[in-house]
Parts: C-alpha cells; structure tokens; sequence
C-alpha cells in the first residue's frame, strides 16, 4: 500500500468491468473496504453478463444482460468507454484517455480478447462473439437464416451453432483438428460430442483448414469452398494484456498477468483476476490459466479481501479454487469441475451415446476432475469431493445408479 494515504481514503481502481471486474468492485464494498472506488470499462454499455450473448441475447428473447448492481449506492465511480493505455506503477498511476488516474491499489481485470482469423480481418460478413456489439451485430445474420460457417469447434463454436440452428439456419462447423474440444478434453470424451452436430443437423468438418475467407464463401486448404452468408470465428481467446507492455507487469507465456496464490502482481499494489490472470495451485500442482466464468466470479472475493487485509494487517487469503464451467450445446447441458491433466485413470458413469452420462478422472485413487453430461447432480456432489480430496472406489464410481457421493472409498 502507498504509505502516503490512509486506509479510509485509499483509492482503489479496478480496469476492467466485465464480471471479475464488477465482481471485485462489489466485493470490495460488501468486505467493508471504505476508500473510493472506481471501475474503468472500455466497452460503452452498461457492465453485462457475457454467457447470455451466445444463447438469448443472439436469439433475440433478451435485449441484453446488464448486472443488476446499483453502482451508485455502493459509491462506486464507473467511468465507461474509457481506453486504458499503460500504468506507471512507480508512480501509482494509470495512463487512460482521459488523463492520468492515481490510485492506491490496482485491479487488473481486462478479461479475454477473440483471437482472429488470419487474414479475415475487414472481409464482409465475418463476425466474432465476444461482446454486446458482436451479438448486436450476429441477431439479424441469424433472423435472416443465412448459411453460416463456424471456424472453430470449441465451446463458443458449439454454443453459437446450436443457436443458430434454433434460428433456422444451415450451419456448417470447420475445426482444424480432428475433433471438438480438442484443446479442452482427451479424444475419447470428445469423441461422443462429435455426434451431436448430426443430432440437430449442423455439419461438422474435422480435420478441416481454413485457407482463406472470401466475400460469400470459406475456402479450405484442400481447395474446397463452402458457402458462407457469414462466417463466425471461434478459434479461442488470449488474456487482453497487450496494453501493459513495458509496464514492469510480468506476463506468461499466453500474454496473461502471472499472479502469485494471493493474486498479486510482480507490481507492489496491483493485483490481477479473471480471464487475464494465472495463477499457482497447489491443489493441482501447476499454474492455471482459467477463462470461464465462475473463475471470474470467485476471484474478486480473494482479492477483496487481500486488499482490505493488507491495510488491516491481517494474513493473505489464497485463491486455490476447483475450476468449475458449463455449457449448454445442441440441447444438452454440459458441466466441468475440477482440472483432469495430471489423472492417471478415468472412470465413466454412463452410455455416452445416451443423453445422460459422466466422466470421472482419478489420481492416485482421488477424484481430481469430472464431466457430466446432463448429471447436474454428479457434478454438485463430484465438486464437493474434489475439494475434499475425496478417495474413490473405482468399481462403486461405475455404477451409474449410484449416487456419486456413497462410492468414497
């Protein structure tokens, strides 16, 4: 903390207002932090939820999903459609279009940015959807039920598929490897998903390179050209840090802010959280890189309450969740908790050709991941045994009929 400033009047200021950055604006309040806080947004609307802009914001059955915060109640300053150039932490400054704003503490939460197509930039008719304005942009596309290509099989590629073919649209899905979630999940649990495009007839292309993208048409590396009224990218996300270049802000590998198992920065009073961020478990041994949504919403209380902490001397909490998302695709809903990258067996519960079914990974006999496909009840019971570090029995985790919770060994 600068030893200039009191805690009553030390100025918080958080980049950012997507969920993590709303999340620890409130946090901060609701914790009982006393010094002003203010909220950088770069995005003109209101702060809004973004999971509803693939599903009903795009289908038109919501105009939109802004937080339901009172930001002036909680004496929250929000400055909106602000650019956030660079920050000076020598000098405890922020350097935004606006001018120079001080601060005592800082919160890094710029989120996730699209990653672009190469040489798709400027083409008509190719959309990202990552914000409002993007699923402002995509509604009539898929109103007037163009045919519509997907570059990219991964969540957001699902999710929009499935809406667009609730829209009425003939959908055809490109992924460059050679199956769906190929970055998220091993190919044998991928493997049942790929049947779900056929189940509500979207096609889905494995194995399937984009050359180049033309007015009207997707043309593959084989030289095939698919037609394409319009083009929806969603090849993943990369942390929106290029702006701390030269800041004295350590970056990793994936350009997000390497935080420590408290959310700090290697800059003295600057903390980073959400999709931006990394940060070291000791649960699972590694650092983690989480860009899902709950990961942004349990954040901002670890960093609320080291922020409060510092000025009160009290110990740091650390931030060691069990990542948790879900998705809803081609009528199914589909959740993860957990992180299976170091389990050394898998257990299934379930036909996965049938319409319920789970997936189970084990290490060294505890459950450290789990994928339920239509079990929501799986996946409440499996989160609490993973962070308890349950034990399982494998042959009593197979039974399907078994309430996952009574096969701890």
């Amino acid at each position: 903390m600068n030893g200039q400033t009191q805690a009553g009047t030390r100025r918080a200021v958080v980049v950012g207002a997507g969920m993590a950055g709303v999340q620890t604006a409130v946090a901060l309040r609701e914790q009982g932090f006393s010094g002003t806080v203010t909220l950088i947004g770069a995005e003109p609307h209101q702060p809004y939820d973004r999971p509803p802009l693939s599903k009903a914001v795009l289908l038109g059955t919501a105009e939109g999903s802004a937080f339901d915060v009172d930001f002036e109640a909680l004496g929250i300053d929000l400055h909106l459609g602000r650019e956030v150039g660079g920050v000076r932490p020598g000098d405890h400054e922020l350097d935004t279009a606006a001018g120079p704003v001080p601060y005592d503490v800082l919160v890094l939460a710029t989120g996730a940015e699209p990653m672009r197509l190469p040489g798709a930039d400027g083409v008509p008719g190719v959309h990202l959807l990552r914000t409002l304005d993007d699923a402002e942009r995509l509604r009539p596309v898929l109103a007037r039920q163009h045919d519509i290509v997907v570059v990219g099989a991964g969540w957001i590629g699902a999710e929009f598929a499935t809406a667009a073919r609730e829209a009425g649209c003939a959908v055809t899905v490109v992924e460059a490897a050679d199956r769906p979630l190929a970055g998220a999940l091993p190919a044998e649990v991928a493997a049942p998903m790929a049947r779900w495009y056929a189940d509500v007839g979207a096609v889905l292309r494995t194995h399937a390179r984009v050359e180049r993208v033309e007015p009207g048409a997707v043309v593959l590396d084989d030289g095939e050209r698919l037609p394409a009224g319009a083009v929806v990218v969603g090849i993943g996300a990369r942390p929106a840090t290029a702006w701390l270049a030269g800041s004295g802000v350590t970056l990793g590998a994936y350009g997000e802010v390497v935080a420590d198992e408290y959310l700090r920065t290697s800059a003295p009073d600057v903390y980073a959280v959400g999709d931006c961020a990394s940060f070291p478990s000791g649960r699972y041994g590694e650092r983690l890189l989480v860009h899902h949504w709950d990961n942004a919403l349990q954040g901002p209380r670890t960093v609320a309450a080291n922020i409060i902490g510092e000025a009160t001397g009290e110990a740091p909490a650390v931030y060691d969740p069990v990542p948790y998302f879900w998705s809803e695709q081609f009528g199914r809903f589909v959740q993860y908790a957990g992180h299976h990258t170091a389990a050394d067996a898998v257990v299934w519960r379930g036909d996965p050709s049938g319409p319920a079914w789970s997936v189970c990974w084990l290490r060294e006999g505890r459950l450290v991941a789990l994928l339920a496909v239509g079990r929501p009840r799986d996946l409440a019971q499996g989160r609490r045994l993973i962070e308890a570090g349950a034990s399982m029995d494998p042959r009593l985790l197979a039974d399907p009929a078994r309430p996952l919770k009574t096969a701890v060994a």
